[in-house]
């Protein structure tokens, strides 16, 4: 008889993309589990017409699935690792993560915009404080559109004359096969990508050991090492306030590095840096890199932000 672990996802395409290839990539290592995905609807998938800095996006696309964890209506939740908060209810866990996607943002149009086209007339949407910093910070008086949806909703928009440009993540993109869209793959120096992006995170319930062979198996150490780095990252810096903060990292045979940014919402003030540390020191880079860079100018600017 075949052992059964049910899987929760938000019910959009790309969703259930991410939650059918961590499905297969199960089946495929333990063919003796049954796996059932069961889709839930959380806040931000009702709230679409107020902006995401408005209502804070803390728990907005995870709050559900998390309840249903707990409840144990569902044995793991599938995320995209960068909407789930970096403080987890009491009795969850980031259990494991799948290997990391394209990491950077893209630009949608169907004309060919890229960062070097922008001008003060050019319409670019985006619902991320993060990437209308890092849009503003390149041309101060570009026309900036918030936008809510799934990719498909938004290129929808775009096509029917809503904006000029979109910024996305490229892996969402990627998984959805709409290349075609692509204008630009952004330089993470121009607009730094969010944590983790890219990234199949799977959360689970802390002590159950029942699947912690699946967990162990399944997940990609680097990626891991990142999401820990990065994650440690954004926790030390965010204080609980919707900040322009971003970070990506690099792993080499011997040593870690991450780069973290942060600026202002209006784009005027922005802060790079980067920390190297041997591979081992993972687990401290995130806090590290986090407080050079309060003490450099990022505490001024998340105070002023978090007034």
């Amino acid at each position: 008889m075949l052992k059964k672990i049910n899987i929760g996802t938000r019910g959009s395409k790309l969703a259930l993309f991410q939650a059918n290839l961590v499905k297969d990539t199960i089946v495929e290592q333990f063919p003796d589990y049954s796996v059932e995905i069961k889709i839930y609807k959380t806040q931000g998938d009702k709230i679409l017409d107020v902006a995401l800095s408005k209502i804070g996006d803390k728990g907005l696309f995870t709050k559900e699935l998390e309840l249903a964890l707990l409840s144990k209506e569902i044995d793991i939740a599938v995320h995209s690792l960068k909407d789930l908060p970096t403080t987890l209810p009491y009795g969850l866990t980031l259990a494991a993560v799948l290997p990391r996607a394209e990491f950077r943002d893209v630009i949608i149009s169907l004309n060919n915009t890229t960062t070097n086209t922008f001008t003060s007339s050019t319409r670019v949407a985006t619902s991320s404080l993060r990437r209308q910093a890092g849009v503003l910070s390149i041309c101060s008086g570009i026309i900036l559109l918030d936008i809510r949806g799934n990719v498909e909703t938004r290129i929808k928009k775009m096509s029917d004359g809503y904006c000029d440009a979109l910024i996305m993540a490229a892996a969402g993109v990627q998984r959805l096969g709409l290349d075609s869209y692509i204008s630009q793959i952004i330089d993470p120096e121009i607009i730094t990508p969010a944590v983790s992006q890219g990234i199949i995170g799977i959360e689970a319930r802390e002590n159950d050991s029942e699947f912690q062979e699946i967990f162990t198996a399944i997940n990609h150490k680097s990626t891991h090492m990142m999401a820990v780095a990065e994650r440690d990252f954004l926790r030390s810096l965010e204080g609980g306030c919707q900040v322009p903060i971003g970070a990506y990292s690099n792993i080499s045979k011997e040593t870690f590095t991450l780069h973290g940014f942060v600026a202002s919402v209006d784009g005027k003030k922005t802060l790079r840096s980067k920390m190297t540390l041997p591979l081992n020191d993972f687990k401290k880079i995130g806090t590290l890199l986090a407080d050079e860079m309060k003490t450099s100018g990022a505490r001024d600017i998340l105070n002023s932000i978090c007034r």
